[in-house]
């Protein structure tokens, strides 16, 4: 049996420039990331409009649209669909669909049309093995310098959690703000890491005379109370 041959594309990494595209949306045309200049970008894809499993992730994020504005945070949405497909299914969303108390939501953030894959593939969307025709639910999070800082993949079968996705968002808000680290199962609010010394004049320094609102586990493993 003959193998496929599939197209080689790199996928952008975490802290790698957020690959540039010009696209058609459902609120008009975009140059990425010119457009976005200074705020933070929830970039994702989905498999395609119509589908049970994106719908509800688009209610979700609809849901708490606002709440990402209020973060600095900008979504933008994908599939291998046309807009004319997208702004059908998102009218059908708001005109039909009713999900855990979410009804009449108004989908305002724009969701590109990618019939020839252009960005997908630009963004390692098409994962072949998975689907040629498909994206998978990819997530991708940009700073304002349209740096990529998270990269998140999930299979087509599992919807995504918004909730995760926006604590990754206010962890990195807050390393970027405070160079500080978040711990395991990190909550906002809870306690977060400070970063571990570089020199045995350091540790003696922060072992012996802790900064204020500070402890430490050991040397290389102190905290400090969140300063919100």
């Amino acid at each position: 049996m003959v193998q496929a041959e599939y197209e080689q594309i790199r996928m952008p990494l975490i802290g790698d420039d957020a690959p540039a595209f010009k696209a058609v949306t459902t609120e008009g045309p975009m140059n990425f990331p010119d457009d976005y200049k200074g705020k933070w970008v929830i970039l994702f894809s989905h498999p395609a409009d119509f589908t049970p499993v994106c719908t509800t992730e688009f209610m979700t994020f609809a849901s708490m649209q606002e709440e990402f504005r209020e973060m600095n945070t900008e979504l933008i949405g994908l599939s291998i669909d046309s807009v004319f497909s997208h702004i059908a299914w998102l009218k059908r969303i708001e005109e039909k669909i009713e999900y855990k108390g979410m009804k009449n939501l108004e989908i305002k953030f724009p969701v590109i049309e990618d019939l020839k894959m252009d960005v997908a593939k630009k963004y390692g969307m098409i994962q072949p093995k998975a689907s040629t025709t498909q994206a998978v639910r990819a997530v991708f999070i940009i700073d304002p310098e349209a740096k990529i800082r998270t990269i998140l993949y999930y299979p087509q079968s599992t919807g995504r959690n918004m909730q995760e996705i926006k604590r990754i968002v206010i962890a990195l808000q807050k390393n970027a703000a405070e160079k500080v680290a978040t711990p395991a199962n990190w909550q906002p609010g809870e306690d977060v890491i400070i970063p571990a010394p570089s020199s045995m004049k350091a540790v003696k320094e922060r072992l012996g005379t802790p900064e204020e609102n500070t402890y430490c586990l050991d040397w290389y493993l102190c905290l400090k109370k969140d300063s919100k």
